[in-house]
C-alpha cells in the first residue's frame, strides 16, 4: 500500500474477499495437491521415515527458540485468550519437528527419521512470490549431520520429487558456514568483518569485497557452476586446507547422487540457509519456476540446554501442483440411472472416476465426463 494511503473501510469490502496472498485451491488443483503429497510422503515412509503431525499454532517462544535464524518476523501472531501468552501460526514445520524430537521423542533411538506435510503461513509474501500460505513437505534425520546423512537426504529429496512427477531435477550445493570456516583458518578476518564479507558474497559484489579489504575472498565468486568444475576451483582456493573435509564431503555426496540429478555448486550462497551449518542444497526441476525445496545440516536447540545435530530438507511443491493440474486428464464415467453398482465398483477399482446421475437434467459433458456406462462397458462420449 502506498505510503500515506488510508485503509479501506472493512464494511465496503466484499464479504467473501480472501486476505492478500491467500487463495482457495480449486479442482483440479486440490486433487493434484493430494496426489503429490501422497506420492512424496509415501516415498519418505518407504525409506523408513515416520510421520508426525504438529499443530498449526504454538506458543511464539517455542517456535522462535528452537533453531537460530528462524526468528518471529515471518510469523502471524496473536494473544491466546486462555493463557494470555503470544501464539504464532507456524511459518516453518522444521522447527516443530525439532521440538517433537527434543521433547516427546527425546528418548527415541537415534538416528531418528521423521517426515511431515502441512500448510505453513507467513505474515507476508516474498518479492515475486506473493503467496503467504504454502504446502511444506519434509523429512529430517535427527541425531546426525554426517556426510552419510547428507547423502541420504539429497537422494531422498530427488526420489520424492521424481515420484511426484518432477523431471530433469538439478541440485545446487552450498557451504553455509564457508566464511566462518575460512576466516578462522587460511583466510583470516577480524570478527567484525565476517558478517560484512558474508553479505557481499551473498550479493555477488566484487567491488564490495575489495572495499572491505577482503580481496582473498574474490575467487569464491567464481567457484560456481557445474559441480565437477566448481569443486576444483574451490579446492584450489583452499590452499590452507580449512575446507578439506567439506570438499571431501561434497565429492562423496555428488558421487552418491550419481546421474540421478544435474549437480551445481555455489559455495557462498546463503539465501534460505539461515540455520544450516556445514552443508546445504537447493533442488529444482525442469519447467518449474523457482526452487522446489532446500535442505542441509543444522542443529536443534531448546530449553534445558538441548543441542542436537540434524539433517533434512523441506519441499514446497506448489509449482509442481500447478503443472500437474494442467496436465491432468483423468477419464470420468457417467453412470446413468439404474446402473449396476457392482460394475461401477469394479471400474472404480481399476482407476475410473464415476459420476452418478441424480436427475434427468444431468448433462454428462457439462459434468466433465468423458464416457458413459452402456451396459457393462464405458463408451466415450
Amino acid at each position: 500500500m502506498p505510503q500515506g494511503a488510508s485503509l479501506p473501510d472493512a464494511d465496503l469490502l466484499p464479504a467473501d474477499l480472501l486476505p492478500e496472498g491467500l487463495a482457495d485451491r480449486l479442482p483440479p488443483h486440490a486433487a493434484s495437491a493430494v496426489q503429490i503429497t501422497r506420492a512424496v510422503t509415501d516415498t519418505m515412509v518407504a525409506h523408513g521415515y515416520a510421520m508426525v503431525q504438529p499443530p498449526l499454532v504454538e506458543f511464539e517462544r517455542s517456535l522462535a527458540s528452537r533453531m537460530a535464524g528462524t526468528g518471529t518476523r515471518r510469523m502471524v501472531r496473536y494473544t491466546d485468550p486462555v493463557s494470555l501468552r503470544t501464539l504464532a501460526l507456524r511459518s516453518d514445520m522444521t522447527v516443530q519437528v525439532g521440538r517433537i524430537a527434543s521433547t516427546g521423542l527425546r528418548d527415541a533411538a537415534r538416528p531418528l527419521r521423521l517426515c511431515y506435510a502441512g500448510q505453513v503461513l507467513a505474515i507476508r509474501g516474498d518479492g515475486l512470490e506473493p503467496e503467504r500460505e504454502r504446502l511444506q513437505i519434509g523429512a529430517e534425520i535427527v541425531g546426525t549431520d554426517t556426510v552419510a546423512a547428507a547423502c541420504e537426504s539429497v537422494s531422498l529429496a530427488i526420489a520424492a520429487l521424481r515420484a511426484a512427477g518432477a523431471q530433469d531435477i538439478s541440485v545446487d550445493f552450498t557451504l553455509p558456514d564457508l566464511v566462518e570456516t575460512l576466516s578462522a583458518g587460511s583466510l583470516p578476518l577480524a570478527p567484525e568483518q565476517v558478517a560484512a564479507v558474508r553479505r557481499e558474497l551473498d550479493a555477488k559484489d566484487a567491488g564490495g569485497l575489495k572495499t572491505l579489504g577482503a580481496d582473498a575472498y574474490l575467487p569464491l565468486l567464481y567457484a560456481t557452476g557445474a559441480f565437477d568444475t566448481a569443486i576444483e576451483k574451490l579446492a584450489a582456493i583452499d590452499a590452507g586446507g580449512a575446507l578439506a573435509t567439506r570438499i571431501a564431503g561434497l565429492r562423496r555426496i555428488a558421487d552418491h547422487v550419481g546421474g540421478r540429478a544435474a549437480l551445481t555448486l555455489d559455495p557462498s550462497e546463503r539465501h534460505g540457509f539461515e540455520y544450516q551449518s556445514w552443508f546445504g542444497f537447493t533442488i529444482y526441476a525442469d519447467g518449474l519456476r523457482g526452487a522446489l525445496g532446500r535442505g542441509g545440516t543444522y542443529r536443534i536447540g531448546g530449553e534445558g540446554g538441548h543441542d542436537e545435530a540434524a539433517t533434512g530438507f523441506s519441499l514446497y511443491t506448489d509449482p509442481l501442483i500447478q503443472l500437474c493440474a494442467r496436465t491432468q486428464g483423468a477419464d470420468r464415467l457417467f453412470l446413468p440411472e439404474g446402473y449396476d453398482p457392482d460394475i461401477a465398483d469394479r471400474l472404480r477399482a481399476i482407476g475410473w472416476q464415476t459420476v452418478a446421475q441424480l436427475s434427468d437434467a444431468d448433462d454428462p459433458a457439462a459434468l466433465g465426463c468423458t464416457h458413459v456406462l452402456r451396459g457393462r462397458e464405458p463408451v466415450r462420449l
